[in-house]
């Protein structure tokens, strides 16, 4: 039996290498992968939080991005190819309070020139749904 191409560690080093210091910096790590799909996690902590222990809304941001573009690496075997973001939508619906975030994105339709990706937002201590995105990625 032949080892998955895209792995976890592989979605971590994808991650390491080719996303900007600042997004690295809110502690990002992928916890599951599949063929077109990825879950990731930011860890807590006060840094990434806007008065009153919340985490913000830039923070969440980013990390639906980042999932989206991995869940694309995902879906195009493992490889980060070239591509940016079109458009971004995100609905928050209930704050994070001192708790990680987990994400959940996948790929909705990959095409020639676009693809289209989805993400859940959930509060880890509760598994209550907190935020999604949907995101428009134009293949470079």
């Amino acid at each position: 039996m032949s080892e998955p191409m895209f792995t976890v560690a592989s979605a971590n080093a994808i991650l390491d290498e080719n996303f900007a210091p600042w997004v690295r910096d809110c502690g990002l790590t992928v916890a599951a992968v599949g063929a077109d799909h990825v879950t990731m996690r930011i860890p807590f902590s006060d840094q990434l939080c806007r008065v009153g222990g919340t985490m913000a809304g830039q923070t969440l941001s980013a990390g639906a991005d980042t999932a989206m573009v991995l869940a694309l690496a995902a879906a195009m075997g493992g490889v980060l190819k070239p591509c940016t973001t079109v458009d971004m939508t995100i609905a928050f619906m209930r704050p994070i309070s001192k708790a990680d975030a987990v994400l959940e994105a996948k790929v909705k339709r990959l095409g020639r020139s676009l693809a289209f990706c989805s993400v859940d937002i959930s509060d880890a201590d509760s598994g209550k749904l907190a935020a999604f995105a949907t995101g428009t990625y134009a293949l470079l």
